[in-house]
């Protein structure tokens, strides 16, 4: 599993005076950026690949209330990859500083093409670097299906 700390700012919190939404999405995607920086995805090798990250969904289930000036813990574990790499499953979990879970969450993405707009597959090098990542307990090889699972479709204003 991997680990990230923070501590939440002034500008983490909202008008109930705890950790804002927004917050959470902040602290999830630094977290998954140093995750996969480690890896060797940072801004340079993406953009020599032309390649970045997109989230379909992110789905926050919150436990208990985060206040500010409090350490935070967030975990990132992969859940899911496709054979190409193309999709990703990873969950989050935030731990205060007792290690009690105040909060869950589950998200789905892919890579595209910067240059196309289209999803794409991982290069090898990347495919490389996520085999060697230790996979949690329900990992699943994701396809493309697995992606509809919530079969939410657009619906447009009628102007």
């Amino acid at each position: 599993m991997y680990l990230k700390e923070f501590e939440i700012r002034w500008s983490d919190i909202d008008a109930n005076w705890h950790l804002a939404n927004s917050a959470y999405v902040n602290f999830m995607s630094q977290t998954r950026m140093g995750f996969l920086m480690e890896l060797g995805f940072n801004q340079k090798t993406m953009a020599d690949h032309k390649i970045g990250p997109v989230v379909f969904y992110e789905h926050i289930y919150y436990f208990k209330e985060a206040f500010f000036g409090k350490p935070v813990k967030v975990s990132l574990e992969l859940m899911g990859l496709s054979e190409d790499g193309k999709f990703f499953k990873f969950h989050h979990n935030f731990f205060d500083s007792k290690g009690r879970n105040f909060a869950h969450c589950e998200i789905l993405g892919a890579w595209i093409n910067l240059q196309t707009r289209s999803l794409t597959g991982l290069p090898e090098e990347f495919l490389t670097a996520f085999s060697k990542v230790k996979k949690s307990k329900d990992f699943k090889t994701l396809t493309k299906e697995d992606t509809r699972k919530h079969a939410k479709q657009p619906k447009d204003l009628v102007i």
